[in-house]
């Protein structure tokens, strides 16, 4: 496995992020845990997860997945860099009850206390913003997480699906207050969805935030779902089946996948591997249903791709170019 720093921190991370949605709603806890030991195994040291990810009836469910595993010892907690979220509401009936969501003083305190619960630790390596809240001010953001850093309840902040200008405003509201910030973004990047080289990224670059790619194979688009659907397997479903539906999609994709196989790459490593390369990125959080999908993310680690290959990709899948000259011209 491959390390690099958290941004501008002296945290060390894997270059794979092992995203942990599907254990509970998709993969019982037996074969997570075995999932969990074959990526500590291969090196992998960051774990992303959120407090909502169970869903539904189940919100929860996979932090306490995590938290077993952990409670199996081995000095598993100590070899992980472990992430998580706050933002959605806990509530499992109907409406959500006043300050039970967002990210207000109150319920950052009440959710963190609830995710160490689940989660069987004392501590959060990296807190992240799930959403932007309109409501809080960052001031009274930043001081819910000061209390939480003195506590030793939460080591480091970071933030999910944020804007690049809300990137800037939250850090330069906690430069204001002598505080660190944030460390981290998660985004939505992947080869068919580049539109956060226009902002998003700039400013983590700006602000030395490290960028955790989701969603790296655009919900299966990527992963070679053309051919497989030629050759029986699993049809696409969700996010890539209504992107394929669309025959200029369509086209690309087959381009995409002709080109791969004209080269003898696996279409989902080639994807995981293109993000590798791109700047400010610190690695693409990979959330695999089985031990044979982690083998899979894992073999992108140590794919190069030849200029030739990294040059078809941008033409197929062109990027909006760089910033802010995509604005203008």
């Amino acid at each position: 496995m491959k390390y690099t720093q958290l941004g501008r921190t002296g945290l060390k991370v894997s270059r794979l992020v092992l995203g942990t949605m599907n254990f509970g709603p998709q993969t019982n806890e037996a074969d997570s845990h075995a999932i969990m030991d074959a990526a500590l195994e291969a090196g992998i040291n960051f774990y992303d997860t959120a407090n909502v990810y169970g869903w539904g009836e189940n919100k929860g469910r996979t932090e306490e997945i995590i938290g077993t595993w952990f409670a199996q010892g081995g000095g598993r907690r100590d070899k992980v860099v472990l992430a998580t979220k706050v933002y959605g509401s806990m509530d499992r009936q109907g409406e959500t009850w006043p300050n039970h969501d967002r990210l207000s003083a109150l319920n950052i305190r009440r959710a963190v206390d609830a995710s160490l619960r689940r989660l069987r630790t004392d501590y959060i390596d990296v807190y992240q913003f799930h959403h932007v809240d309109r409501r809080t001010p960052f001031e009274e953001i930043w001081q819910a997480i000061d209390v939480l850093v003195r506590q030793g309840k939460v080591l480091y902040a970071g933030s999910s699906n944020f804007p690049g200008y809300k990137i800037a405003q939250a850090n330069e509201t906690a430069a204001r207050r002598g505080l660190v910030g944030l460390v981290s973004e998660q985004c939505l990047y992947n080869l068919a969805e580049r539109r956060a080289e226009m902002e998003v990224i700039p400013a983590a670059q700006e602000y030395g935030l490290g960028v955790i790619p989701w969603s790296p194979l655009h919900g299966g688009l990527l992963g070679g779902v053309i051919k497989k659907e030629a050759e029986g397997g699993r049809r696409a479903s969700g996010r890539s089946a209504d992107a394929l539906a669309n025959s200029t999609v369509r086209a690309q994709v087959q381009a995409y996948e002709d080109l791969l196989d004209k080269h003898g790459l696996a279409p989902g490593e080639a994807a995981l591997a293109w993000l590798l390369t791109r700047p400010g990125v610190t690695g693409p959080i990979v959330g695999p249903r089985t031990a044979e999908q982690l083998e899979g993310a894992l073999r992108a680690v140590e794919l190069e791709l030849p200029d030739e290959v990294l040059g078809g990709l941008d033409e197929i899948f062109p990027g909006p170019g760089p910033s802010p000259e995509a604005f203008a011209w």
